[in-house]
């Protein structure tokens, strides 16, 4: 065996064992380490995939639900349950937004692992609003985003802190509800112990919140398709199908149990076309509108007497309401002269003033009713009745109207019929000149002989249904080439004199025809009448319709020598404003006030003031309705310079008016022998 190293020792086998073993100790408990830190990495990962997993089959059942369901409160109800049994949180609620304050509101929805332990918070929370910036939903309000917070308790600013405590819920987070960059709703969800901010947990609710809005702007959506389909889109009120809808539940109520009492008003706005062809559809929108608000707000006292009230605009001018709990027609009139009562403030529509009324027919509840389109026509019948009675007005349906509904439709056959059969005739009645009692005319005035009927119809009772359908204007033709042609054959006969003229009223349908010139033309040219002799009366309502091509048209008429007079002056809307636009020749004074000659104190200065109106405006004046002695001699002294009415003659046939100027010829003859 050689020497041994300078220094060295002899080698222990035991101890380069337990060496060589501490190594390998070492070595495996760092490969075991490494072992046991993948294997957590590894479950850690798999629980973090497991938790994603389980949070995308969260997404995916709440984006289903919210992709089948129409209502949001019930999706709503459904990711709260989900969310709660999903994180294990115990408590879950969603805050609505009121758009008339701007608050979060509570919802009544909510889920609660323990709700006898949660219920003092429970109840706080649902009674409870929250403004922006104030209290965890607030706080989402304000940021646009989601909020955690790991204990409630330690931040006093929040409302509900200490019940929140006292309930054991610390850690609590919540999440808006958004339609496009708007928090429509925040949902929230409490823990009982606190909790680190899960940003993962955060962002899969971000997209749920993303999913429930589109439950809401769908759900919006569908609300706008019903509301338009219902409403007026002018006024904003429930139109014909949701009123028809509401009568219509009104009528089955009553049928099954008496005491559900109801009734119907129509009402029908006076004289608005004429505000709509004046002014414009414009100022007739904004009529309908301020009309509407004065309705509303009337019906917003309904309540005081007990009744249930709808308003609606059926379209146009017309309006309706259902009283609900009505119990007798005397309170449904009552509540209609309410309504009437709102018009009588003038309304102002681009700075001017429109004094507006209506007429209001009502139907009431009757056990006969079983159709909704019978209560709509009846109250229409009463309504048409209120018009015909002087506007204005309230009627009350009974079941004469049916008989008179029946005779109009009557009637409008009837007049059909007699056009094509000429039943019509025409009689005259003179105009005399006050000077001397001269007759320098006649008024051409309609008489229908019905067959079956002793007497001659009056006008009264069928130039409005004419004028209603049309037939004035065929009627209206006839009545000017028969006057043309009978003062012809007057003239012809020597019975008149080449100045006399025929005066022919004109219907403000007839006038605005396309053709109404070419055939005033074409009836002088075929009767063979003097222009000069012709007189055209129209009233006040037919420039109101279209006052340039009045005016254009009144032009050519005196053009060619036509002359046209204003009848029944004074009658009519913004008479002076068109008077001193219209390039008329005579003014006729209405009736009414030859007759407030003798029965009213101001009489006479009304009267005088018309005269001294019409000199300025350099137009001859007829007196209509002159039926006493006192009558000429009152329009003599104030000036007037003609007239007609019952004192001189009533109309009479065409036979009788030559015979009357024949008279007049024969007594002048003889006076000059």
């Amino acid at each position: 065996m050689g020497p041994l190293a300078s220094g060295a020792l002899p080698a222990d086998p035991v101890t380069e064992l337990n060496l060589r073993i501490l190594k390998l100790e070492n070595r495996l408990q760092r490969e075991r380490s490494a072992r046991l830190q993948a294997e957590e990495i590894a479950e850690r990962g798999l629980r973090d995939l497991y938790e994603r997993q389980r949070q995308l089959e969260l997404l995916e059942a709440i984006t289903a639900k919210a992709n089948t369901e129409r209502m949001a409160g019930e999706t709503f109800s459904f990711a709260i349950d989900a969310v709660c049994r999903h994180t294990g949180w115990p408590f879950g609620t969603v805050h609505l937004m009121d758009d008339t304050d701007g608050r979060l509101k509570p919802s009544g929805m909510w889920h609660a692992a323990d709700a006898e332990k949660l219920k003092p918070f429970i109840e706080r929370t649902q009674a409870t609003r929250f403004a922006s910036g104030e209290g965890l939903p607030g706080r989402v309000l304000a940021k646009g985003s989601a909020v955690w917070i790991d204990n409630v308790a330690l931040d006093p600013t929040l409302p509900r802190c200490h019940v929140a405590a006292a309930c054991g819920l610390h850690a609590a987070f919540a999440f808006p509800i958004l339609v496009g960059p708007a928090v429509c709703a925040v949902m929230e969800f409490f823990h009982r112990d606190p909790q680190d901010i899960d940003e993962q947990l955060l962002k899969v609710m971000a997209q749920i919140g993303t999913q429930l809005g589109r439950v809401i702007e769908r759900q919006r959506a569908e609300e706008k398709l019903i509301h338009d389909a219902t409403h007026d889109p002018l006024t904003g009120l429930p139109n014909r199908l949701l009123f028809s809808d509401r009568l219509e539940r009104a009528v089955a109520m009553k049928s099954r149990r008496s005491g559900s009492d109801y009734a119907v008003l129509f009402i029908d706005l006076d004289r608005f076309k004429l505000v709509n062809d004046s002014l414009g559809h414009g100022a007739g929108d904004t009529l309908l509108i301020e009309i509407a608000e004065r309705f509303s707000t009337v019906l917003e006292h309904a309540g005081d007497d007990d009744m249930l009230a709808t308003l609606a605009r059926l379209g146009g001018d017309e309006f309706t309401v259902l009283l609900e709990g009505v119990v007798d027609t005397g309170k449904a009139v009552e509540f209609a002269g309410r309504l009437l009562q709102a018009l009588s403030r003038p309304i102002d529509v681009g700075g001017q003033n429109i004094y507006a009324s209506a007429s209001i027919g009502v139907a009431a509840h009757t056990d006969d009713y079983s159709h909704v389109a019978d209560v709509m026509r009846d109250a229409d019948l009463a309504m048409y009745r209120a018009k015909s009675a002087g506007r204005s007005r309230v009627e009350v349906f009974d079941r004469s109207l049916h008989e008179i509904a029946a005779a109009r439709l009557a009637l409008e056959s009837d007049l059909r019929d007699a056009l094509h059969n000429r039943e019509f005739v025409l009689h005259y009645q003179p105009i005399v000149t006050l000077e001397d009692g001269s007759i320098t005319g006649f008024e051409a005035l309609v008489r229908w002989k019905r067959p079956g009927v002793e007497n001659l119809v009056s006008p009264n009772e069928f130039i409005s249904l004419a004028e209603d359908t049309g037939l004035i204007v065929f009627l209206g033709d006839w009545i000017m080439r028969e006057a043309f042609a009978t003062l012809v054959a007057w003239q012809e006969q020597g019975s008149a004199t080449g100045e006399m003229t025929v005066s022919v009223n004109v219907s403000p349908r007839q006038f605005h025809q396309p053709d109404f010139l070419e055939k005033v033309l074409a009836a002088i040219r075929d009767t063979g009448i003097a222009k000069s002799c012709v007189r055209l009366e129209i009233t006040e309502s037919v420039p109101v319709v279209d006052a340039e091509r009045t005016i254009e048209i009144i032009k050519a008429l005196r053009h060619v020598g036509v002359r046209v007079s204003i009848d029944d002056f004074g009658t009519g809307y913004s008479s002076l404003s068109y008077l001193h636009n219209l390039p008329c020749d005579v003014l006729k004074i209405d009736r009414s006030f030859v007759m407030s000659l003798e029965e009213r104190e101001d009489g006479h200065e009304i009267v005088r003031t018309i005269l001294d109106l019409a000199r300025n405006m350099g137009m001859d004046v007829v007196a209509e309705g002159t039926e006493t002695a006192d009558h000429v001699r009152i329009l003599k002294e104030l000036g007037c310079g003609s007239a007609q009415g019952f004192f001189f003659s009533r109309p009479i046939d065409a036979d009788a008016a030559r015979a009357l100027l024949d008279s007049r010829v024969q007594a002048a003859r003889t006076i000059a022998q």
